[in-house]
């Protein structure tokens, strides 16, 4: 399955990234290709492309404010969570996320 997933939070420092790097790790462990894009204090980072907002199977997104640039994933399943929620259990939200697709 491919993935992509974004993950943002309110003041954009540590649980941006705590969350990406659980969501990474949970996702290959489950064999699935995932990237994950940060919107933190610094900006957008590993920006997904539209071209891979198309290519994915499911769209996650771990994030507690709005996500920017949310109409590149416009037609896709979206799966939306805390980026609390990803940090502590990312391979529950990963595999919450997949019965959207695969139901």
């Amino acid at each position: 399955m491919k993935i992509v997933a974004v993950t943002a939070c309110p003041t954009g420092i540590a649980h941006t990234y705590m969350a990406a790097e659980a969501l990474e790790n949970a996702a290959k462990k489950l064999g699935h290709w995932i990237k994950v894009e940060t919107q933190g204090s610094i900006g957008i980072e590993n920006k997904i492309t539209q071209s891979e907002a198309n290519d994915a199977d499911l769209v996650i997104f771990a994030a507690d404010v709005a996500v920017k640039e949310e109409k590149r994933f416009k037609n896709k399943p979206i799966y939306r969570a805390e980026a609390q929620k990803a940090i502590k259990n990312a391979k529950s939200v990963i595999e919450e996320a997949l019965k959207m697709v695969e139901s």
